[in-house]
């Protein structure tokens, strides 16, 4: 597969993507872009679980070579590192920048820039990491950042905890959605990060995303172009439900999903409140969710 231009040129030159500038900053009147639906008044400088007002915030950015293979390629993927959270994993392993702020507020031509930046460093694209409650901040900044002659594809690195009709202001937009799916069952969600309404919320997000993007699909250089990229973290005691939720995929999503069990679960932030994330998984364990998703009928795996 060649290259191809980014959806979101297509979009912009429709005028669309102004459309969804206007009606993404409406919703943070009061605030429902994700499922917490905070109800905040985020223009006016109020803010709810995301703890962020109207302004982005930003704790670092630079071409990552920790992430998926089809995204890291020899250049690296332009992560973009948002501060703050709308899920809030008492484990987070980014925790002082998802529950303690470190950042710092960036407006819409700076992170144009930021992202003008990545690309001019050679990265082969713009991986947006915890971005599910600036999506406004975002699209504004892409309207600029196009107009600067951005041309990589947009990655959206997001927990799973997005509302669909928020995911339907992105169509057109995203080329890579990467979400994780981190839980199947309800009571678990309510212990780690307050969400019991996660399970659910995954499924139909991921499911939405599929519908936009498809299956990921990669380049001759072995590059994603777009597509869908689901990420899992085993978890010990298998905390994280992985049968179940590769049977999902499999099943709901499709067979050729792309995707990465993650094994670097260690115990960080708060973890030590749910006993069962006070150590790290066994090679066992991850040996045991590897062979649950071969043999609930996931091929594409990342890196095994």
């Amino acid at each position: 597969m060649g290259l191809s231009e980014p959806a979101y040129i297509q979009t912009a030159r429709s005028g669309a993507l102004s459309e969804k500038i206007q009606k993404s900053w409406k919703i943070l009147e009061n605030c429902e872009l994700c499922p917490r639906k905070c109800g905040v008044d985020r223009i006016s400088g109020e803010t709810g679980i995301c703890q962020t007002a109207e302004r982005a915030f930003v704790s670092s950015f630079n071409a990552h070579f920790g992430e998926e293979r089809p995204l890291v390629g020899k250049n690296g993927s332009g992560t973009i590192f948002f501060t703050h959270c709308n899920l809030m994993c008492c484990f987070c392993q980014n925790f002082d920048i998802s529950h303690e702020g470190s950042g710092r507020p960036v407006g819409d031509e700076e992170l144009a820039a930021i992202m003008i930046a990545i690309q001019n460093e050679g990265c082969h694209n713009i991986n947006l990491v915890t971005p599910s409650h600036v999506v406004p901040q975002f699209l504004s900044a892409l309207e600029k950042a196009i107009d600067a002659g951005l041309n990589l594809p947009i990655v959206y690195n997001s927990g799973g905890y997005d509302r669909v009709e928020t995911l339907q202001l992105l169509e057109g937009v995203i080329d890579i959605y990467m979400p994780d799916f981190k839980f199947w069952d309800a009571a678990v969600a309510e212990k780690t990060c307050h969400a019991p309404d996660y399970p659910d919320t995954a499924k139909a997000a991921i499911s939405e995303m599929h519908r936009q993007v498809g299956e990921l699909r990669i380049d001759s250089n072995g590059i994603a172009r777009t597509g869908l990229l689901v990420r899992h973290l085993v978890l010990p005691e298998d905390l994280a439900g992985t049968r179940h939720i590769m049977k999902f995929i499999y099943e709901a999503v499709s067979a050729d999903t792309y995707v990465n069990i993650m094994a670097q679960y260690r115990p960080c932030g708060n973890a030590h409140r749910v006993p069962e994330l006070r150590r790290r998984i066994t090679d066992e364990e991850f040996k045991a969710a590897i062979d649950a998703a071969r043999e609930e009928g996931i091929t594409r795996l990342d890196r095994i």
